[in-house]
């Protein structure tokens, strides 16, 4: 089965010191079966990767290296994300009090009835509340 996917959890494969072995197992899944992410992933995926850049913990060649390596993962961006933004998903983040970028993961789970993979506490709670399967920790 597969999964919705935040950010939290793709940019933990990308530094050695955040990877797990539920981590890893999650890009195993993924290899093998692809995943499920908003049409804001990439944005949020390379936005993590510059962050992190410009905090040192990495060089603009490894940057470039993990971009491509999270570009040419299996994962299924979802064309309703924008039309779910105006009611679906301001209605999750008002009422979870989550951000607008965190529901669309929410959002997204609960229109496709899939586990959410996410590091993010708020998140975790959140999907928790309404039902949502949480992966990504032991």
């Amino acid at each position: 089965m597969t999964f919705v996917l935040d950010n939290s959890v793709a940019l933990a494969w990308c530094f050695e010191d955040e990877q797990t072995p539920v981590i890893m197992d999650l890009l195993d899944r993924v290899a093998e079966a692809g995943a499920n992410a908003p049409l804001l992933w990439p944005l949020e995926a390379l936005n993590g990767l510059l962050v992190a850049e410009r905090r040192r913990r990495l060089d603009p060649e490894r940057r470039s290296r993990l971009a491509m390596f999270l570009r040419e993962l299996p994962i299924r961006l979802d064309n309703e994300t924008a039309d779910q933004a105006w009611d679906a998903t301001g209605k999750i983040a008002h009422e979870l009090k989550l951000t607008l970028y965190d529901a669309t993961y929410l959002e997204l789970a609960l229109r496709r009835r899939l586990p959410l993979a996410s590091l993010d506490q708020n998140l975790r709670k959140a999907a928790t509340a309404v039902g949502v399967e949480v992966l990504g920790l032991s």
